[in-house]
């Protein structure tokens, strides 16, 4: 593999915007499970295996545990391991993370603001985007999961 750059170095201020969103999102009143859940989801659908790693660890430290961590790929076949909130974050991640694909039906809306408040709905929406946005540059510049960085230095 050539050598990419690593885009937070190379154009801190940039990275630092992305990261006033990612700290606003942790103060908007939606859980950090929540939040998670969505960034962990949002990152498997674009195969980003930074991020996949990074909010697996977040999701254990924060307690959740393994059997749940596992059904995130297909939550909707494990119904009783997620809260109804949960499952309304993570269908609304998965619609639009795949906006191309489903253009975000006014049905995928009407479930997610029937379970969210306005401003819980448009911070929901923030952490979508942004993990989006960080899913392109982390599989784009190949950033290094944490796991891969150890087994390395083993």
């Amino acid at each position: 593999m050539s050598h990419r750059i690593d885009y937070a170095k190379t154009s801190p201020e940039g990275y630092k915007a992305f990261g006033g969103v990612y700290v606003y999102l942790l103060k908007s009143g939606l859980s950090k499970e929540l939040i998670y859940l969505v960034y962990l989801r949002v990152s498997q659908i674009n195969g980003c295996a930074y991020c996949i790693d990074m909010h697996s660890r977040d999701l254990l430290k924060l307690g959740v545990p393994v059997d749940k961590l596992v059904l995130v790929p297909v939550w909707r076949d494990a119904v009783e391991v997620f809260s109804t909130r949960e499952r309304s974050a993570l269908a609304w991640a998965e619609t639009v993370t795949r906006v191309a694909e489903t253009g975000v039906p006014d049905v995928d809306y009407e479930a997610a603001a029937a379970e969210f408040s306005d401003k819980e709905l448009a911070d929901l929406s923030y952490a979508i985007g942004l993990m989006n946005a960080f899913n392109r540059f982390g599989v784009s510049f190949r950033s290094t999961p944490a796991a891969v960085a150890a087994a390395r230095a083993a």
